[in-house]
């Protein structure tokens, strides 16, 4: 269609009588079609034709999402990046995944300029924790736990506040890039980092970024196990995929959602966790003062 002929196609909205049709119409074109609906809002004086328009916008980005999602899911979602912007992109369809590189590269920057290739493990991990948790002053959001802002990584980095999961994403993005080999634990109701060296000469040790980068033994995770009254589990102290890591992070966006009452976006999350998996009870970050 020439955009002479998208644009008559949108001004039928204003019918009331066709506009359920017409949507069927609009949707059918994509995304690619945002731009012109969003020049007819600028241009409308009619807060229920504006209404109109900003709900089609919203589904065709919804519908892209979900699309995007599933190409990420079937390229096996390595990049973890990439599927942490999608998920940001729900809430915020204009956030750059090329600005989320450039800062994560920054922090990288930061940390390979003072690792050294002698330096023991807990060094290399203190080196982490002084740019993240000092220099860049990078911690945990406990005065609003359950706002959905903490499961949007460039919020996170620019508001420097955040939850267990999101802390530990940029995290695990920097180690990364530095080649070390720090992976994602699936706990319940905390989500930390293991570093798991090839060496046997180096005991496998957790991170806890949500208290600033503190290391812990695999007896403080039986411990912390434990005091949940539940029974041991490989998954508690094994590295995860980046897959469960993008579940896990819709899995409290929902909950805020619902901590928020806003039930049509914690259903609409629900769908884009349903793209990725078939789970039902999954562990979730909840609030640990509660």
């Amino acid at each position: 269609m020439t955009n002479k002929e998208i644009k008559a196609l949108i001004s039928l909205l204003d019918d009331p009588e066709i506009a359920p049709q017409i949507e069927e119409r609009i949707q059918a074109l994509g995304e690619t079609i945002i731009p012109f609906l969003e020049e007819s809002w600028e241009e409308s004086l009619d807060p229920r034709q504006q209404q109109r328009l900003e709900d089609l916008i919203h589904d065709l980005q919804f519908d892209g999402l979900k699309q995007r999602l599933r190409v990420w899911r079937d390229s096996g979602g390595e990049n973890l990046l990439e599927g942490m912007w999608l998920l940001n992109s729900y809430q915020y369809p204009d956030a750059d995944l090329q600005a989320l590189n450039r800062a994560i590269e920054q922090l990288r920057f930061e940390a390979w300029a003072l690792l050294r290739p002698e330096m023991h493990p807990t060094d290399q991990v203190q080196v982490l924790n002084h740019v993240l948790f000092r220099v860049h002053k990078l911690g945990a959001n406990t005065q609003n736990f359950h706002s959905p802002a903490n499961s949007m990584l460039h919020l996170v980095l620019e508001t420097k506040r955040g939850n267990p999961l999101t802390l530990c994403v940029i995290y695990l993005l920097v180690a990364q890039r530095l080649n070390l080999p720090i992976y994602g634990v699936n706990l319940p109701n905390l989500f930390v980092l293991t570093y798991q060296s090839q060496s046997q000469i180096t005991e496998p040790f957790y991170i806890n970024c949500y208290n600033r980068g503190l290391i812990l033994s695999r007896t403080d995770i039986e411990h912390y196990v434990a005091q949940l009254n539940l029974s041991p589990n490989d998954i508690f102290y094994a590295p995860c995929s980046h897959l469960d890591i993008v579940r896990r992070a819709l899995r409290n966006l929902v909950m805020s959602f619902e901590k928020l009452q806003e039930p049509a976006k914690a259903t609409e999350v629900g769908k884009l966790l349903a793209i990725l998996t078939d789970e039902i009870t999954p562990p979730t970050d909840i609030d640990p003062t509660e």
